[in-house]
């Protein structure tokens, strides 16, 4: 694994927890959305139960991993933090802090550190070799 790689494996899993995210919303608009069909035929009020009962069930299951990977990613951004401090040029180090930890744009960098795109790319390629020296 390269050091970029390693530093943009925050990002990935806090996307991933997003996504997790969403589908907890959409499986709990699932369980609380009631239908009612009108019939003359007397139903079988237990078949909505147990889809709801699984619905919820595969919720608090995702929840349950969703609170798992944020675990991780907390220690895996303590981790990365830890790395980043290991760099003791301060241009380096806020550059790395904003794109792998903050997940800000290269463009928003550069403006807010008062750089070029070109010169932002150059002190990002010099940090990566910084840290991964350390």
């Amino acid at each position: 694994m390269t050091t970029k790689e390693y530093l943009k494996q925050a990002r990935y899993l806090d996307l991933s927890i997003d996504a997790k995210l969403e589908q907890v919303a959409s499986l709990h608009d699932l369980a609380t959305k009631a239908t009612s069909v009108i019939s003359d035929m007397p139903g079988n009020s237990t078949r909505n139960t147990h889809r709801m009962e699984d619905t919820i069930i595969k919720m608090l299951m995702l929840e349950n991993e969703i609170n798992g990977d944020i675990d991780k990613l907390v220690d895996l951004k303590n981790e990365i933090q830890a790395k980043i401090n290991s760099v003791e040029d301060d241009e380096c180090r806020i550059l790395l802090e904003k794109r792998y930890l903050n997940y800000e744009s290269w463009e928003d960098i550069a403006k807010d550190m008062g750089y070029g795109l070109q010169n932002i790319y150059k002190i990002h390629t010099k940090a990566l070799k910084k840290i991964s020296k350390s």
